[in-house]
């Protein structure tokens, strides 16, 4: 499962959510049965690299995709990136 992290420089918003889904994907690891850090792969992406990226998430980021979906914009939801994690491990299985 490979979730993207949509950041920029200077995004305190941007930190602050970093933070909460490393707090919350370490939780995660902790389950007994949980995600298994070798599972996940997480890419932290500064839009200003790309303009296109740049042009459609300057407003909302920060922003969490999981496998390409997005699964929250302008502040860390935990229950959706649960939610899309299940659905994500159901599908490899």
């Amino acid at each position: 499962m490979r979730i993207t992290f949509l950041s920029r420089p200077g995004c305190h918003l941007c930190d602050v959510a970093l933070d909460e889904l490393n707090s919350h994907l370490k939780a995660r690891y902790a389950e007994p049965g949980g995600l298994r850090p070798k599972d996940v792969a997480l890419d932290v992406v500064n839009i200003e690299l790309d303009d296109r990226l740049h042009r459609r998430y300057l407003e909302r980021i920060p922003v969490i995709l999981v496998d390409g979906e997005e699964v929250s914009d302008l502040a860390f939801d935990a229950e959706r990136l649960d939610a899309a994690i299940t659905l994500g491990s159901e599908g490899e299985g």
